[in-house]
């Protein structure tokens, strides 16, 4: 160790920095998480990089139909707000073999097949580095997605600095890096994936791409992907700076062993975090669903049967779609002395409080019983506008009185039992219209004084009124 040189211990958690080792790290309370690494001075390198950058003004910077790249897959180029901004760094995270490597390499072959950067000095050149897989192993994919594009680049290398070369020979317009945990920087002393390593490969490749800013209107910044690792507490693996520096964050959502995929935007500095993607996995890759609606949608719904106990469609929005999604539920008498409650893709303390609401107001005795709640397709709701809906089924379930198949409920509870109003509600009556749904139970400040074509609305105002409607009290 050189005079530039310190020991430092950072938690592989949550990245806080000490002068010594810890058995528990005092900002997450997480134990055995701090580990070893060595930390170098290099202002001069940072200034000397810094330095070559130029300020322009607001009036000189031209936007152009280049800024934005297209990845040919509809459902991801709405989560990104239009497609892929050029310079800008994604971050995609999952469970392994949910489908992140095939997605990029989707993207790749779009990339370098594109006629939209087609010029005389321009050429769609794509770089894929791999730091887990052999060149062969992707050429073995990429003929199973029978992608054929020459432009595509294969690198199988694991030190950011020949990684860096390569990027400054080729001169792509897309860099994918599969996966960060796998780079190392050889300035650094500790391995592959530890938080001064994922932190310092992330930040030299952010330098790399956006350093060096040109008032030359031809020069075209490359966009990066980057693929990560995720904990088992389901966020990427490595410090939370790392989600700082990027400008997207993207998961992946869903069972690898399920056919879809949901693909949902944490951060976004172009365009809404609110949107969401869902996929279908195929032997061909993944495929976009255009009707998300069918897919949460039970095959009951499209039969003769007219009527479901415990089972309610709710029309929600994620971003700016509406999605009709069917949440099921079931009450059983307890024999334990502290009854269940278990939530699948629903905030457990929210049931709690709803709950609360369906025994002081409806006079529903629930107390004794194990409540099951469960949203089918795997999405996770997350908008209040879901809370008429789910009393409703666990209601049905509870006195056995079933709910009519083409009935759509939606509504925000308050503790006073009031239902309050929802936003967009024009959008979710026209997808319950579009799926063939005949009424919809909702506020009254929303639905008094609409009228719609083929879909009955009925207005309430609290939810003894709503279980009334349905009969269910």
């Amino acid at each position: 160790m050189t005079k530039k040189e310190k020991v430092i211990f950072v938690c592989q958690n949550c990245g806080a920095e000490f002068a010594k080792w810890l058995g528990q790290c005092p900002a997450c309370s997480s134990w055995n998480t701090l580990v070893e690494e060595l930390r170098e001075k290099r202002n001069k390198i940072r200034k000397k990089q810094i330095s070559s950058a130029i300020p322009l003004r607001l009036s000189e910077i031209s936007l152009t139909d280049k800024l934005r790249l297209q990845t040919g897959i509809k459902e991801l180029d709405l989560v990104l707000g239009g497609g892929i901004v050029a310079g800008s760094i994604i971050l995609i995270g999952g469970e392994p073999g949910i489908g992140k490597s095939t997605l990029v390499l989707q993207i790749a072959e779009h990339i370098a097949t594109s006629k939209q950067l087609a010029s005389e000095s321009m050429f769609n050149k794509v770089l894929y580095v791999s730091g887990e897989e052999s060149i062969e192993q992707i050429k073995l994919r990429a003929e199973r997605l029978k992608i054929k594009a020459d432009n595509i680049y294969l690198l199988a290398e694991n030190e950011l600095e020949n990684i860096l070369e390569q990027i400054e020979q080729i001169k792509p317009v897309l860099i994918i890096i599969d996966s960060i945990q796998t780079i190392y920087s050889s300035n650094l002393t500790s391995s592959p994936g530890s938080v001064g390593q994922v932190r310092e490969c992330t930040a030299q490749i952010m330098l790399a791409i956006k350093g060096n800013s040109k008032s030359d209107k031809s020069d075209f910044r490359p966009a990066v992907i980057i693929v990560g690792h995720i904990t088992k507490f389901g966020a990427i693996a490595g410090p939370k700076t790392l989600e700082h520096i990027v400008d997207v964050v993207l998961y992946f959502e869903g069972d690898k062993f399920q056919q879809y995929r949901i693909l949902r935007s944490t951060k976004n500095r172009f365009g809404s975090t609110q949107e969401i993607g869902i996929f279908e996995m195929s032997d061909c890759g993944l495929i976009g669903v255009e009707t998300p609606s069918l897919l949460f949608l039970s095959q009951n719904r499209q039969t003769d049967i007219s009527k479901t106990i415990g089972s309610v469609v709710i029309p929600t929005i994620e971003g700016s779609r509406p999605i009709l999604l069917e949440v099921q539920a079931l009450a059983a008498r307890s024999y334990f002395s502290f009854p269940q409650r278990v939530t699948t893709g629903f905030d457990l303390r929210r049931l709690a409080m709803l709950l609360c609401i369906l025994e002081r107001h409806c006079n529903l005795d629930v107390g004794n019983y194990d409540i099951f709640v469960n949203t089918a397709g795997g999405i996770k709701i997350s908008e209040p506008a879901a809370d008429l809906g789910i009393v409703c089924a666990i209601a049905s379930t509870f006195r056995s009185k079933a709910i009519n198949t083409k009935s759509a409920i939606v509504g925000e509870l308050a503790l006073s039992g009031e239902v309050r109003p929802v936003s967009q509600i024009r959008n979710r009556i026209n997808e319950c219209v579009k799926m063939g749904f005949t009424e919809i139970i909702g506020p009254a400040y929303n639905l008094n004084n609409i009228s719609i074509k083929n879909i009955k609305t009925i207005g309430i105002t609290n939810v003894s009124e709503a279980l009334e409607v349905l009969g269910i009290i």
